[in-house]
C-alpha cells in the first residue's frame, strides 16, 4: 500500500512541482491550499490524480481533516515574494505561526509521526560564511524592518518543528529553499521582473543600449537552482532526510544581480547599461548555500542558469501582464 501523504501549499509554484514527482514515485496525495497564489492549472494532467482539499492553513478545522488518514505531512504553505514581505508582513506571520500550530496539532490529533518543513535561507539572513551551511545562525536583525516578517516567521517554524518533534514525531526534516525558478513561479521574485521589465524598456528603447536599473550597484549575488532539480533535492529530503536535520537545497552556481540581468536582456537578443537604484532596506549582498550535507544523499543539480533561463524566459514572454 503506497504512503499517504499531504502537501499543503499543493497547488503552489514549488507545491506543485512535488505534488507531480511523488506521484510519479507512486505516493498518494492530497494536497490542502486555498489557491491564494497556487491553482490547479499548474499540477496539469496530474490533477485529476490529487485529492485536491482547498482550505486555508490558517483555519485549524480545515487542517485537521485535511490530516485524516495520512502517513507523512509537507508543509509548504505560506506566503512567499519578496514584494508581500513589505507590503503584508502581518499576513506573512498570520500564515506562518497559525499555519505552523495548525499543523502540528493535526499532526498530534492524526497521529501524523513524519512530518517536513519547508524554511528558507532568509532564516539566517547575512551569513557569516560563503557557501553557507546549516549551522548558520539564525537572526533577525531589526524588528522594525517589515522584511523580517518572511524569515523570522520562518525561524519561528523551524524552532516548533524541531522542539515539538523530539518527542511527538518519529521524525522531523527541515529543507531550506535558496532561489528556486521556473516556469509560472509568480511575478514577485527577481527573475520573472527582470524579465517584464525587459519587455517594457524595449518597447520604449526600440534600438541601441538599454538602460536598466538594478537595486545599488547590482553586485548583489545569489544562486539560483532550477524547479527540476530543487524537486530532485526535496525528494532526497522527503525519501532519506534524518530526524532532526536540517538540509539547504541549491546551487554553487553564484550570479550577481547585474550579470542575471546581462542575461535576460541578451536573451531578447539586446545589450543593457546598468544603473544603479536605490536598495531595499535589508537586503543581503551575498548568499549562496553549502550544498554538501543534501549531496551525501545523492542530490547533483544538472540544470545550468542558462538552460534554466531558456526555459523560463520563453513562459513569461508568452503569459506576460502586459
Amino acid at each position: 500500500m503506497s504512503k499517504k501523504v499531504l502537501v499543503t501549499g499543493g497547488t503552489g509554484f514549488i507545491g506543485a512541482a512535488l505534488v507531480k514527482k511523488l506521484l510519479e514515485k507512486g505516493y498518494h496525495v492530497r494536497s490542502l491550499d486555498n489557491d491564494s497564489r497556487g491553482s490547479v492549472s499548474k499540477l496539469g494532467k496530474f490533477a485529476k490524480d490529487v485529492e485536491l482539499v482547498k482550505g486555508d492553513i490558517r483555519e485549524s478545522e480545515a487542517v485537521l481533516k485535511a490530516g485524516k488518514g495520512i502517513d507523512e505531512m509537507i508543509h509548504l504553505a505560506y506566503i512567499n515574494g519578496t514584494e508581500f514581505f513589505y507590503s503584508k508582513p502581518e499576513m506573512v506571520l498570520d500564515v506562518a505561526v497559525r499555519g505552523m500550530i495548525n499543523v502540528l496539532d493535526s499532526c498530534k490529533a492524526n497521529q501524523i509521526r513524519n512530518l517536513v518543513l519547508a524554511s528558507s535561507s532568509e532564516v539566517y539572513q547575512t551569513p557569516p560564511t560563503i557557501p553557507t551551511d546549516e549551522s548558520a545562525p539564525l537572526v533577525v536583525p531589526d524588528v522594525m524592518n517589515p522584511r523580517y516578517s518572511y524569515g523570522g516567521g520562518k525561524i519561528i517554524c523551524e524552532l516548533m518543528a524541531i522542539n515539538y518533534g523530539r518527542k511527538n514525531f518519529d521524525r522531523v526534516a527541515i529543507f531550506r529553499p535558496h532561489n528556486v525558478y521556473g516556469s509560472d513561479m509568480g511575478f514577485e521574485h527577481v527573475i520573472p521582473q527582470f524579465i517584464s521589465r525587459t519587455k517594457k524598456l524595449i518597447k520604449e528603447n526600440p534600438k541601441g543600449v538599454i538602460p536598466f536599473e538594478v537595486q545599488g550597484d547590482g553586485q548583489q549575488t545569489r544562486a539560483f537552482v532550477y524547479i527540476d532539480d530543487f524537486t530532485d533535492g526535496l525528494m532526497r529530503v522527503v525519501e532519506k532526510g534524518g530526524h532532526l536535520e536540517i538540509y539547504h537545497i541549491g546551487t554553487n552556481d553564484e550570479i550577481s544581480m547585474g550579470s542575471l540581468a546581462e542575461k535576460v536582456v541578451k536573451f531578447f537578443g539586446r545589450e543593457l547599461k546598468l544603473i544603479s537604484g536605490p536598495e531595499m532596506s535589508g537586503a543581503t549582498l551575498r548568499r549562496m548555500p553549502n550544498i554538501s550535507k543534501l549531496k551525501a544523499l545523492g542530490y547533483s543539480p544538472k540544470v545550468s542558469l542558462d538552460e534554466g533561463l531558456s526555459k523560463t524566459i520563453p513562459w513569461y514572454i508568452e503569459n506576460s501582464r502586459s
